[in-house]
């Protein structure tokens, strides 16, 4: 029984790389693409939600959301996704990757349905049915990380694992560009359809009432990706791995492999000479727990390494998504609210953050794929946080400078290559490695667990931010919010989060070229030795 399991892991490891590697990145990676669109493009409709349902007759600046509606629109989905990522971890490793992945995606198609079509007699209902649809949202995403990052991990070989989980993880950025090119298409055909004057010409018609089915459209255009995956992801087989290891049927995971990786497996006593040499695993050595002592000791560490990073990158790459309207509007690259009408307030908005994405988010993502088998995560993750810290600094210590009309651009250029070194950095990192260093019983549950510690991240940072970057003159802060530390002050303070991050990478080991069980250390207890059968 031994021999076959470690055939099974042999030939995976050695395996060439196929159509069906890419097939599943696709797969898998359709999921994060509907992921990313759905948490980001709340982001573009804030202010659209705030002129129609706050808007204040008389008022000299248009309507916008309450503080803690705002922190409720933007937050909830990340809430969700906490939970999610929990769930669906643990889940994944009870279960098996493949029974449960397909509800995630149901989950993401009905609540991105729902979302776009909240129902209400007043703002406050409408506002209470969105945040109920967009938590159940991020509900599905939260399964979608610790999933789709594990089905890769255990379907690649060692020498390419690290480039398929990172292209997995960088349709993110195409769904992040499809929100913003979304927003700017619907925004586009409505303005052309329905002009309107800008809010200080005339405040009650600046926004149109067909302004309400703008922000519904865009939000539902996140169940087309996901429902246009479910059927694939229905017809993939479990991971060969999660077979072998976890439910211990090595008969069908050769199958599997047959099957989708054109590989014939051979009977144990047939394989090759060369080939025959491999890690017999003691099973009793590797039946602990969790919240053993033995995981402790050996995987603790590793543990505590992974969360803090992901929790400290998502404190700074989610505050700078999700106020990315904010930073804009008060640098000036965005003109003042009051001088445009609703709709055009929204093709603005989507366009500086479509132009970001482009240059500095997606070409990030990429680069990560392109190097990370070469260079190795540790070194990726250690330049993206350095880089973070200096550019953050740059912007934040002459922070003056850049909001004077001439140096918009040099402003745009320095927070694009932020996003550059998030994405090829810690932001990708952080999502690969928990899918390679844990054991494959507790693969999907620990790598749901770092996920979830870097949605806490993201949960600071979008309740935070909102918050801590307003005008530290009461008056000049937005209508219902306390004075904050200000636009400066709050770009400091990410500056230093980076800065920790660089710190915590050194607990979380290098993963390049090396196979999943001796990473996990799923070996130990036993020793090499000839597969003499």
């Amino acid at each position: 029984m031994a021999n076959e399991q470690n055939v099974v892991l042999s030939t995976l490891d050695k395996a060439k790389t196929q159509l069906y590697h890419f097939t599943t990145v696709v797969i898998a990676g359709m999921g994060f693409f509907t992921d990313s669109y759905d948490l980001f493009c709340i982001s573009l409709v804030t202010k659209l939600l705030g002129r129609i349902y706050f808007h204040v007759e008389g008022s000299s600046k248009p309507g916008t959301l309450p503080p803690n509606v705002a922190a409720a629109v933007n937050g909830v989905a990340f809430c969700g996704t906490l939970v999610g990522q929990l769930f669906f971890g643990w889940l994944g490793d009870r279960l098996g990757r493949k029974r449960v992945y397909g509800i995630t995606l149901l989950l993401m198609v009905g609540s991105s349905i729902g979302s776009g079509l909240s129902f209400g007699s007043s703002p406050k209902a409408v506002m209470a049915t969105l945040c109920f649809f967009r938590f159940w949202l991020g509900f599905g995403i939260g399964g979608d990380y610790p999933l789709s990052a594990t089905i890769m991990a255990e379907y690649s070989n060692k020498r390419t694992r690290g480039a398929f989980i990172a292209a997995v993880f960088a349709m993110q950025g195409f769904g992040i560009l499809c929100g913003g090119t979304v927003a700017i298409l619907v925004s586009t055909i409505f303005r052309a359809l329905f002009p309107a004057h800008a809010y200080s010409v005339d405040p009650t018609g600046s926004t149109v009432p067909q302004a309400d089915y703008v922000w519904r459209i865009i939000l539902m255009f996140g169940a087309v990706p996901a429902a246009l995956t479910f059927y694939w992801r229905m017809k993939m087989p479990e991971t060969p791995r999660y077979t072998a290891l976890v439910a211990k049927n090595h008969q069908k995971a050769c199958q599997d492999m047959s099957k989708v990786l054109n590989i014939e497996i051979q009977a144990v006593k047939e394989v090759k000479e060369e080939d025959q040499k491999v890690v017999v695993v003691d099973q009793r050595s590797n039946s602990f727990g969790l919240f053993s002592s033995e995981f402790l000791a050996r995987h603790g560490l590793h543990l505590l390494g992974t969360t803090t990073t992901w929790f400290l990158v998502d404190i700074a790459y989610y505050s700078q998504n999700l106020f990315q309207k904010d930073i804009f509007s008060a640098v000036g690259w965005i003109p003042p609210a009051k001088t445009m009408s609703a709709l055009d307030e929204l093709f603005k908005i989507a366009r500086a953050q479509t132009l970001i994405a482009l240059c500095g988010t997606v070409p990030g993502y990429w680069v990560t794929v392109a190097l990370i088998d070469h260079i190795g995560r540790f070194a990726i993750q250690l330049i993206g946080f350095f880089f973070m810290s200096v550019f953050m600094f740059a912007l934040a210590i002459p922070y003056q400078h850049w909001t004077q009309k001439a140096n918009h651009i040099g402003f745009v250029v320095m927070y694009a290559l932020t996003f550059f070194f998030a994405n090829f950095g810690p932001n990708s990192t952080t999502f690969i490695v928990p899918a390679e260093i844990f054991p494959a019983r507790l693969r999907s549950t620990c790598h749901g667990i770092s996920a979830a510690s870097g949605k806490a991240g993201a949960i600071v940072g979008a309740f935070g931010f909102l918050y801590a970057s307003q005008n530290q003159d009461k008056s000049k802060a937005d209508p219902g919010y306390p004075a904050g530390i200000g636009m400066r002050n709050s770009l400091l303070v990410l500056a230093f989060v980076n800065v920790l991050g660089i710190f915590f990478t050194f607990l979380v080991p290098e993963s390049k070229g090396k196979s999943l069980e001796e990473m996990s250390r799923e070996e130990e207890g036993g020793q090499e030795q000839p597969n003499n059968v």
